[in-house]
């Protein structure tokens, strides 16, 4: 059975708050961008890394969370589907992006305790999960 994959994971930190608006069919979407970073050492043994920036979109119930909890800078675990799509911009000329479209995301890193004081998540634990994908298992 041939099938194919179009699935994306990334854990990075929010380069800006999320941009929250609603589509005319009135579902909501937000956008943001996600840094990632990977280090390495060069042949010389000096430290280097690289940033990667990445278009993160989210719909409905995903885009409404993201748009209250997610902040700049914050830690976030994204999946989803990579996306390539085009437009005309203001100037006439076509447009590419490509974007990742997200199914899940869970908040990582710090976040304020009930008394206002930052607590380090220490691993996956209880930092809240969403996911857009339905329960279709038969059991």
């Amino acid at each position: 059975m041939a099938r194919s994959v179009n699935k994306v994971t990334l854990i990075g930190n929010l380069g800006k708050d999320p941009e929250l608006r609603y589509a005319p069919s009135g579902s909501a979407v937000a956008s943001f961008s996600l840094a990632t970073s990977e280090q390495w050492k060069d042949h010389e043994g000096n430290p280097q890394e690289r940033t990667s920036w990445h278009n993160i979109v989210a719909w409905g119930k995903l885009a409404e969370i993201a748009a209250e909890y997610l902040k700049k800078g914050k830690k976030v675990y994204i999946e989803g589907r990579l996306q390539y799509r085009d437009y005309e911009g203001k100037d006439g000329n076509k447009r590419y992006v490509t974007e990742i479209v997200v199914s899940d995301l869970v908040m990582l890193g710090s976040r304020q305790d009930a008394g206002g004081n930052e607590k380090e998540d220490t691993g996956p634990g209880p930092a809240p999960a969403v996911s857009e994908e339905k329960d279709d298992l038969p059991f």
